[in-house]
This record gives C-alpha cells, sequence and structure tokens, in this order.
C-alpha cells in the first residue's frame, strides 16, 4: 500500500494539464460494498452502501458486515443535496441530524477536479484481465480548515473503483460487487424514529463530512 500510495503522489506532482477537454463524468446508481482503509493498513470500516446519482443520497452500513475485523461500526444517511445527514443507531432507535460543510463523497468526482490521465490496470491484451481507468485529483477542506488532497480512479463508465484521501491521516476507500441499481430505494429514506429532528449544532472548528466519519 505505501507504494501505491507513493505512485498516486509522483504521479499528481508530475503530471501535467494535457487533457483540458476531459470533463468530470457523473456516476450512476449504484449498490455495492465499500472499504475505508488507513494507510498504516487499519481496516476503519466495511460494509454496504446505496447510492442515488440523481437524487445525492448515500446510505452506507458499515455494522452489518461481520466478517471484516474493522474499527468502526457506522450507519450513515447523506443528504448531499440538502446538505444534511443522519447518524442512525437502529438498535436503539435513535439518531443525530447534523449539516454537512463538506459534500465531497468518494463515489462522485466533484465538479473542479484535475483530469490526469487514462491508465491500464492489469494486462489490457488478456481478456478479462485489465481494466482501463481514469484517474482525477483535487484539493478539498479537512477539519480545522486545513486543505486536504484527493485522488480518484474510476472506470470509463464513471464505475469508482478507490480514492484516496491525503492530510494527517491517509484513508482510502474501495468499492466491490457494485451494480448500477437502487435495490432497495427505502434504505434512502430518513427512519420514521429520525423524523423531525433538530440539525445539532456544530461545533467550532469541526467540518462535518462522510470522509470525516471515517478519519
Amino acid at each position: 500500500m505505501y507504494a501505491a500510495v507513493t505512485l498516486v503522489i509522483l504521479v499528481c506532482l508530475t503530471a501535467t494539464t494535457h487533457a483540458d477537454h476531459h470533463q468530470p463524468c457523473h456516476s450512476p446508481n449504484m449498490t455495492g460494498f465499500m472499504s475505508a482503509v488507513k494507510i498504516k493498513g487499519e481496516m476503519r470500516a466495511f460494509g454496504a452502501f446505496t447510492y442515488d446519482s440523481m437524487g445525492k443520497k448515500l446510505r452506507f452500513r458499515s455494522n452489518e458486515s461481520n466478517f471484516v475485523n474493522a474499527s468502526l461500526s457506522l450507519d450513515l444517511l447523506m443528504f448531499f443535496e440538502e446538505g444534511v445527514f443522519y447518524e442512525i443507531d437502529s438498535k436503539n432507535q435513535t439518531c443525530e441530524k447534523k449539516a454537512l460543510q463538506c459534500t465531497i463523497h468518494p463515489l462522485q468526482i466533484p465538479d473542479d477536479a484535475r483530469f490526469l490521465a487514462t491508465v491500464n490496470s492489469g494486462n489490457p491484451s488478456i481478456e478479462g484481465e485489465g481494466l482501463k481507468i481514469n484517474a482525477w485529483v483535487g484539493s478539498m477542506p479537512f477539519t480545522k480548515g486545513r486543505a486536504g488532497f484527493y485522488s480518484m480512479s474510476v472506470t470509463m463508465g464513471c464505475l469508482p473503483v478507490f480514492t484516496m484521501y491525503l492530510d494527517e491521516t491517509t484513508v482510502m476507500f474501495s468499492l466491490l460487487d457494485v451494480e448500477n441499481e437502487i435495490k432497495d430505494p427505502d434504505l434512502l429514506v430518513v427512519p420514521s424514529f429520525c423524523q423531525g429532528l433538530p440539525v445539532e449544532e456544530t461545533p467550532e472548528g469541526t467540518v462535518n463530512s462522510f470522509l470525516n466519519e471515517f478519519m
């Protein structure tokens, strides 16, 4: 993993804007599994996700995946268009509703991302052994006003493969078994026991985002 991080950083530092004509694509609706791993190898979370690309809604549940030893148990329902999200505890039927200060997440390329290059992963000359991906980079705010950096790799059909966020803490998100559909739309609906909650006050210096839940 250290080698992968070094390669990404070197590519980002040496790349030029030779392909300015590229525009960020928009991911389709998706259902699948997502992992979040810290650079030192700590598995932060692994779980199922559902993403509504048009409605800009995301549900991620790591507390239902038992075969991976992850350090976080999360159930997040994000409404990026509305700028709010819910931390859900279905067992105790409780919720916290919070404001989103940063709407960047690993399932969508930001509109201001910069295109780096198209590369082949694996062996493209053998059927089933290669994958062509587009690499994008950009900057984003993290906690306490610091600037962070991200690198996203997506397929030619705009399915994210992995995304890396580098700050004082580096986290890589990877997607598995992705299907281009919303299998259970009810997962993107606010649970009845969460409805009507006020938005909690955000402490000064805090940047609420999907990413910071994993830091």
